[in-house]
């Protein structure tokens, strides 16, 4: 389940950091971070979200496989893989972590549109030009810039012609400010302002996105028929969690932006969505902070996550996985048990700030 989360941080401290989200199966989740061990409450509120199932992409803005960004707030909140390694067989966590957790939502989204993306990568590619020191920096985002530029007015009559026919006169409008955007970058870049270059990259992936977003025509593909009657998030929605914490001077409360991905994850998605339709988390206090994951969901009580009132029973979601390649999730079985020990994850596990729900192990 991919999430993206900013967390907006009610605190005289000021930091801005992204964080990420992935898999899931009871009412539990966790968020993996560093260790940071106030006590917190939390609270989520659906955004521009509506009651029902299932959810349209552009009611909600969140999407179940997880990425997180930190507006402002906890200082350096550095997340890490939120699952212990698996057999040097398998290759679903191998490899550095995603740190862009915009790239990761925008990859996962479900087109195949090959001029739209080599605009996308140069741009992206900037993030990688800024490591260097200085304002040597600048002439590798020149190029990148121009590599991006000379894509889109090569490939813009391509780009348009992918988008929806519903969204084409919007999508259309997307390309004039990316272009627009583009050449103001370029000023940029000439006059050597390196510190302007960051928020406007972020500005015209915003636009990318969107334009890719455009792309996307209805669901692409069916549920299974066994979980069609769960709560099913067709599309992508956003969450804010609030979460106070106490014994902290520096820290009252921040608020976490979680997107989540139902295009990928739409049983997951829908679970977690529809448990806070029902309010299910909030005043829940976090239940375990250890510098491996930050976990919460288990309620009061003798229960074990949510208690479906129709069933009176413990509600439980199938493990959900969409290979990279596949147009559809498999259900119930890890990758391993599925034999597809060197497949990759369209939304990977070792993502910043990954937010899963909790699965029990199987016992054999």
């Amino acid at each position: 389940m991919v999430a993206i989360i900013s967390c907006n941080s009610y605190s005289p401290l000021a930091a801005s950091k992204w964080i990420n989200p992935t898999l899931p199966t009871k009412a539990s989740t966790f968020l993996t971070t560093p260790k940071y061990n106030s006590h917190k409450h939390v609270q989520c509120q659906l955004q521009n979200g509506q009651k029902g199932r299932p959810f349209s992409l552009k009611e909600c803005a969140i999407s179940i496989i997880l990425a997180a960004e930190l507006i402002t707030g906890i200082p350096s909140l550095d997340a890490y893989a939120a699952n212990p390694p698996l057999p040097d067989l398998s290759v679903l966590i191998s490899g550095p972590p995603i740190k862009d957790p915009g790239a990761l939502l925008r990859y996962a989204l479900p087109i195949n549109n090959k001029a739209v993306r080599e605009v996308q990568k140069p741009l992206e590619d900037i993030s990688e030009s800024l490591k260097i020191a200085g304002v040597k920096a600048l002439d590798s985002v020149e190029r990148n810039v121009r590599q991006a530029s000379r894509a889109l007015k090569q490939g813009k009559t391509l780009i348009i012609s992918g988008l929806a026919e519903a969204k084409k006169d919007r999508g259309a409008e997307l390309l004039d400010k990316l272009e627009v955007g583009m050449e103001e970058l370029q000023r940029i870049v000439e006059d050597r302002n390196r510190d302007a270059v960051a928020p406007k990259q972020k500005e015209l992936l915003q636009y990318i996105g969107d334009v890719e977003e455009d792309m996307v025509d209805g669901f692409p593909y069916e549920v299974p028929e066994e979980y069609k009657n769960m709560p099913l998030l067709k599309g992508r929605a956003a969450v804010d969690m609030k979460v106070k914490v106490k014994d902290n001077p520096n820290l009252e409360e921040c608020v976490f932006r979680i997107v989540l991905d139902g295009y990928n994850a739409p049983v997951t998605a829908g679970n977690f969505v529809d448990l806070v339709q029902r309010h299910f988390y909030d005043g829940m206090e976090i239940q375990r902070v250890d510098g491996f994951v930050v976990q919460t969901g288990d309620p009061d009580g003798p229960a074990e996550g949510f208690i479906d009132p129709s069933t009176e029973k413990t509600r439980t979601i199938p493990l959900e996985i969409m290979v990279d390649g596949e147009k559809a999730p498999v259900y119930e079985a890890t990758l391993e048990e599925l034999g597809l020990y060197k497949a990759q994850t369209k939304l990977p596990f070792n993502a910043f700030g990954t937010m899963a729900m909790a699965r029990e192990v199987r016992i054999y």
